[in-house]
């Protein structure tokens, strides 16, 4: 907060009319000890004596009238009575003073010393500190306002410093503070806590005195006059100005003063008009949240903001009007946010915490018009501000980016028939627009009153068993009630600190939920046929209880549990002690807190267990899928929140029972169970949920939680509804409504829960053949994402091979079987993961046995491509590594290769292309099938396959020994290359050179024979001439394979095939010149010399060489005699 130094202004004029002077002269202006007269505050008193009759009329009369009320009723108050409701007027608990010292309330914060680095940092810890160290001197009372002054120690960085604090107070309620030190924050100050805590602590210590106008009035005027020429005597540099203003205003008698009765008294208490609340800081709290508003989440500002909303949370139990007042500030700087504006304007939507923070501003605006016990022109103000609110163009919307699908709070869709009808012509609802339908909501039903404050409420003789009766056949009452309106009731009663009533209309509306499931199970089963039948269904229930903006499952759970581990006694105490830790109680712990209302629960069941059976019943309810990306989001992550709170629970046999029941209620509640035999469409699914059923109930009753797990695998909103076709392969939902499956924004999540639960599944079955052949069905069939199976099928082969077991051969088996779904599926689509998947089914398949890769290699066309089967499933099996991890003999190894090899013949004759060198190389061993694959090589070399391809088989099959083969694969390959004059840097160039180099090594007419192809495909002069002078620089055969005769003389240039090689070279000199100089730069001109070096050294290989170069250079001078620098060049160089 922000403490100013100067003192506030007095709240009220003082005078005393009817009190003579006379009777006031001589008598004691002095003051008495704040405990004087006998008694103390509190447990001050040593002694054991009954409190005096003055000192209860005093205290009650400090608590609830101002001080101005108590002068106006009576015409003379004793001064011993006056004394008395001063002291008393001072509040009397530190669990406010803490409360607004510091974020989290007092109780919370006693952790050990140490444990809690920040601790110590809070205004109220630090406080007591202070207190407690002998830091707070000069403490005096003058009626209603105390002074004092607090020493802060000197610290390494800080000297020592002196901070003087006032404090307003009145009905027990701190009104106002100021302290030196000028500290700006929303609490108050550790100096305000320690000051307020000496008087609360030590009333004996504190001098007392009555407010300054009763002192002034028992003085005469001598008195007075030496009184205040004292007072600015000794701060005349301060307060003469304003003494001499005064003083000229009093004595003129036209002046504003002198028009007023009485005079202001800064301790006289506060007046009939003022309202009795705690200070606040307004300002304070706007800049705090405008503050932490604008760092935009960074910095931990949305973790202050939850601090604020909780501080308003504690507000509102301690029963503060500051609640709602503060709830007012932050909401007007969430309002005048200008990042709303701007997401608006960008079509944007905002962040996930923010969004949480506006769900729990609607939420506390919820509890707050609900409070039962507000004044009806106290509910008007907050609904004309919550309209005012409403009506802003950026107010965002309860669902976030869809505000009209929910049903109206006082008026609930009906559960049946009519619950699909039109959506869209509801309104958009903003975060406020529950709080504002609640101003309509009154607590004065007599039934409901019975319930919230009758503990003995019942009627035995009540014989009404229609749906909405008011008792069961027990008699025990029942609240029906939109549910979520109806446990929001239960938040506020919890939130404005009615705990029993609260814990009461739970009870009723859990009863009242646990008949319904009765009722709707019983309509089920005498329906049961025809919707069977029909095969279709509607849903039951549009509003979803988990998920829901009011979150009425957690509402009922936190109420129920609280209870059940005593976390409610605070709220049944008014002191605190702030010195010793807060206890703790076990999960099972039952405090007894309300004992006769234990007479609404079932025989030995408890607080607990009707929390966990709540928390069932929510979870398994059936519940359409909201639109917008943040209320899906919303339910799953509300979803998860409270199982992770069932999770903290032990079960025991109790609590057993109630998994069951409530299991087999879901197994047959139909459309009421998101469970049940037939479900919507869109339904909510169920796979987090059904996990932690089955994870509960496998230890007690393994059928019943495999009939759970299973039942919860369907995802319909991924089904086919097509009739025809093959339904054994599920079908996309995409393909089939395509305008209802982009709205599923959560859908990856969905999926990946739905795997979980499988693999929970998986994991348990391990070992039993049943369970797993069933758990294995119900994946292939429910689960639609290639990525997810495959997970499921690492999963099962993990489990299946732990090193500390044998493996297990049929999780094995399940496994394999799913991979080889994974490989059908992924076949014909792009997956990033395939290689990796091929790979794994190949392990997979080895650890299975040799039977299990003989069969994915027999059926290869079904799950490989043929480059996956040869290059990576082929190739795995022949290897030696394989060999040896199945511990296969000769036999067997024949086998395997024989099935490798014919699928490598398959794939070869499929995509030759990509296969046929894999086929050669797994074929090598065996002459039949090598040949075959040789004769597909040559079958498909002249129509389907590339240059590359055959001179990378060419080459392979000069390293396998087979050079004349080799040879004619070049030659073919040949045919399909085309070397333009300006590719010399072709990455082919090096496989026409190895061809060229091969045919001259196996003899003359095989060179004589591939010249000619060279000559038709390549045009690059530079590569005819290299090959030119390899020609001739070695006599053809005499590095040959084979043993055959040579002649031992090089060729002539001058003859056949040479001479064709020659005139082509210089052929492509001629044109390649030519091509350069069309559009040649000067700053090629010497790289275009070098090549016309080159050019003239192949020109000069040829018999009249030399003439023809000169005359080449002779019409290039004359054809380009433009290019005067350049032709100078070339005549420098060549003449």
């Amino acid at each position: 907060m922000a403490e100013r130094v100067q003192q506030p202004p007095a709240k009220r004029l003082c005078c005393r009319p009817g009190y003579s002077t006379t009777c006031r002269q001589g008598q004691r202006a002095g003051g008495t000890v704040c405990g004087g007269s006998g008694s103390g505050q509190g447990g001050s008193s040593k002694t054991q004596s009954p409190e005096s009759l003055l000192d209860i009329a005093a205290r009650k009369v400090a608590e609830k009238w101002p001080f101005q009320r108590v002068e106006e009723r009576f015409e003379r108050i004793p001064e011993p009575v006056q004394r008395r409701i001063v002291y008393w007027s001072f509040p009397r608990s530190e669990r406010e003073i803490c409360m607004y010292s510091s974020f989290n309330t007092g109780g919370e914060e006693n952790a050990s010393n140490g444990e809690n680095v920040d601790e110590t940092r809070l205004p109220f810890r630090r406080g007591i500190a202070l207190l407690e160290s002998g830091c707070v001197d000069n403490v005096l009372q003058v009626g209603f306002h105390l002074s004092g002054t607090v020493t802060e120690p000197a610290t390494p960085s800080e000297p020592e410093m002196v901070c003087s604090v006032a404090i307003s107070f009145d009905r027990c309620k701190i009104t106002s503070v100021t302290c030196g030190c000028g500290n700006k924050d929303i609490f108050y100050c550790a100096h305000v806590v320690a000051l307020s805590l000496y008087r609360v602590r030590r009333p004996e210590q504190v001098k007392l005195h009555l407010p300054i106008s009763e002192t002034l009035f028992q003085m005469n005027r001598d008195q007075l006059q030496k009184f205040v020429q004292y007072l600015i005597t000794v701060h005349h540099t301060e307060v003469l100005p304003t003494a001499q203003k005064l003083a000229d205003e009093i004595l003129s008698q036209n002046s504003e003063i002198n028009q007023v009765h009485g005079a202001p008294d800064p301790t006289a208490g506060a007046s009939v008009d003022d309202e009795n609340c705690w200070h606040l800081d307004e300002e304070q709290v706007q800049e705090q949240v405008k503050l932490f508003l604008s760092q935009g989440g960074y910095h931990g500002s949305g973790k202050q903001l939850n601090l604020l909303f909780s501080k308003v949370r504690e507000m509102l139990k301690m029963r503060d009007s500051n609640g709602a007042r503060m709830l007012t500030l932050i909401t007007e700087q969430f309002m005048a946010d200008p990042r709303l504006a701007l997401w608006r304007q960008q079509g944007t939507t905002m962040t996930d915490k923010y969004r949480q923070l506006w769900d729990e501003l609607g939420a506390l605006w919820m509890c707050i018009v609900l409070n039962p016990h507000c004044k009806p022109e106290q509910k008007a103000a907050w609904l004309r501000q919550l309209k005012k609110w409403n009506s802003v163009d950026v107010c965002p919307l309860e669902d976030g980016n869809h505000g009209n699908e929910l049903p109206n709070l006082t008026n609930a869709l009906p559960q049946g028939a009519h619950g699909n009808q039109d959506l869209g012509a509801r309104p958009h609802r903003t975060v406020f627009t529950r709080a504002i339908e609640a101003c309509d909501l009154h607590w004065q039903d007599s039934h409901l009153q019975h319930i919230i404050n009758d503990d003995l409420y019942t009627n035995y003789c009540y014989h009404d068993n229609t749906e909405n009766s008011l008792f069961d056949s027990r008699g025990w009452p029942l609240w029906h009630e939109h549910v979520p309106t109806a446990c929001a009731r239960v938040d506020a009663l919890r939130s404005h600190g009615y705990p029993r009533e609260a814990l009461r209309l739970a009870i009723a509306i859990v009863n009242t939920l646990r008949r319904q499931q009765q009722k709707q199970l019983e309509l089920f089963r005498n329906h049961k046929k025809d919707l069977l039948h029909k095969g279709v269904t509607s849903i039951t229930n549009p509003e979803g209880w988990v998920g829901h903006p009011l979150d009425p499952i957690g509402t009922l759970f936190s109420t129920l549990m609280e209870t059940g581990r005593g976390d409610e006694d605070l709220l049944q105490g008014g002191f605190l002690d702030f010195s010793a830790s807060k206890m703790s109680s076990s999960k099972h712990s039952e405090m007894h807190l309300f004992p006769s209302t234990r007479r609404f629960l079932e025989e030995g069941e408890s607080y607990l267990a009707l929390a966990v059976e709540t928390a069932l019943m929510g979870l398994g309810q059936q519940r359409i899928m909201p639109d917008g990306l943040y209320a899906q989001e919303k339910v799953c992550r509300n979803e998860e929140h409270l199982i992770a709170k069932l999770q903290e629970v032990d079960l025991d046999d109790t609590l057993v029972k109630i998994f069951r029941k409530q299991a087999v209620f879901l197994l047959e509640g139909g459309p009421y169970s998101g469970l049940g035999e037939l479900i919507y469409r869109e339904s909510v699914p169920m796979h987090t949920y059904a996990k932690y059923l089955f994870t509960c109930l496998l230890p007690h009753d393994a059928e019943l939680a495999y009939k759970i797990a299973l039942r919860a695998m369907r995802l319909p909103v991924l089904e086919s509804t097509a009739p025809s076709g093959d339904m054994s392969r599920p079908h996309h939902i995409v393909s089939v409504v395509p305008n209802r499956y982009p709205r599923w924004f959560t859908l990856s999540h969905i999926e990946s829960q739905q795997c979980e639960l499988a693999s929970t599944m998986l994991t348990a079955a391990k070992g039993d053949a049943r369970k797993l052949e069933t758990v294995l069905e119900s994946i292939q069939k429910n689960i639609h994402s290639s990525s997810h199976i495959f997970k499921l099928a690492q999963d099962a082969f993990k489990i299946a091979t732990l090193m500390d077991s044998l493996p297990d051969i049929t999780l094995l088996k399940v496994s394999l079987e799913l991979g080889l779904q994974v490989m059908r599926m992924t076949l014909s689509t792009l997956n990033w993961r395939r290689r990796e998947m091929v790979r794994w089914l190949v392990t997979c398949a080895t650890e299975v046995g040799v039977y299990a890769l003989d069969s994915i290699m027999q059926s290869w066309f079904t799950l490989f491509t043929p480059t996956e089967a040869t290059s990576i499933v082929a190739t795995t099996v022949m290897s030696n590594s394989t060999i040896v991890r199945l511990h296969l003999d000769c036999h067997q190894q024949e086998n395997l290769a024989s099935s490798a090899r014919t699928l490598a013949l398959q794939c070869a004759m499929k995509d030759p292309q990509n296969c046929a060198l894999s086929a050669l190389t797994l074929c090598e061993k065996d002459h039949i099938a090598f040949e075959t694959a040789y004769q597909i090589v040559l079958d498909a070399a002249t129509t389907g396959m590339s240059y590359t391809q055959l001179f990378t088989i060419a080459r392979y099959m000069e390293h396998r020994g087979y050079p004349m083969r080799a040879y004619k694969l070049a030659t073919l390959a040949m045919v399909h290359l085309n070397l333009s004059y300006n590719q010399d840097t072709h990455p082919a160039i090096n496989d026409v050179l190895w061809a060229c180099a091969l045919s001259h090594s196996l003899g003359k007419n095989e060179l004589a024979a591939i010249i000619p192809l060279v000559v038709k495909s390549v045009k690059c002069a530079t590569v005819l001439s290299d090959i030119l002078r390899r020609c001739t620089l070695t006599t053809p055969g005499m590095v040959a394979l084979h043993s055959r005769r040579n002649s031992g003389k090089l060729m002539s240039l001058d003859k056949a095939p040479l001479r064709q090689l020659l005139d082509a070279t210089i052929g492509a000199y001629i044109n390649t010149t030519h091509s350069r100089l069309t559009h040649i730069s000067p700053r090629h001109y010497s790289e275009f010399i070098e090549f016309l070096s080159k050019a003239r050294e192949t020109f000069l290989m040829a018999h009249d060489g030399h003439i023809q170069f000169t005359q080449f250079i002779d019409n290039l001078k004359q054809i380009y005699k433009g290019k005067k620098k350049l032709m100078m060049l070339v005549r420098e160089r060549f003449g």
